[in-house]
């Protein structure tokens, strides 16, 4: 099972389909908790260059109030991280598999919630 769900825009703009995934995770009830610049972070801290990479923290509130009942601890896991990247090809759009990275816990009312945010996520990726 792959752990991300991941489309490739070939020729794309870094910070157009930015703002198109930030859309799209609007649109389906996520809000950005949490924004990491990794590439910015990088040349800071260890002066080093990469093309554009950001990591965006999305959180859908109904459904971390679900999955926070059912599973107190789960926030470990949470949010779910939507990264944005800058490759040869285009621009990259990989989401958590919230499945996948719900498998060490084993509760199948919470393998039925991360199925319902798993089709979110790959609602937003194919929207972009």
């Amino acid at each position: 099972m792959s752990y991300t769900i991941t489309r490739l825009i070939a020729g794309g703009d870094f910070e157009a389909i930015d703002a198109k995934v930030r859309d799209a995770l609007a649109d389906k009830g996520f809000g950005i908790l949490t924004e990491i610049d990794v590439k910015a972070t990088m040349k800071k801290k260890i002066d080093k260059d990469m093309p554009s990479y950001r990591i965006l923290g999305a959180c859908n509130p109904e459904m971390a109030w679900e999955a926070i009942a059912m599973e107190p601890r789960v926030g470990a896991m949470l949010p779910c991280n939507v990264i944005i990247r800058q490759t040869q090809d285009g621009v990259e759009i990989s989401a958590v598999d919230p499945v996948a990275s719900m498998e060490a816990i084993d509760n199948d009312d919470l393998t039925q919630v991360a199925g319902e945010v798993r089709e979110m996520l790959s609602e937003v990726v194919a929207a972009v």
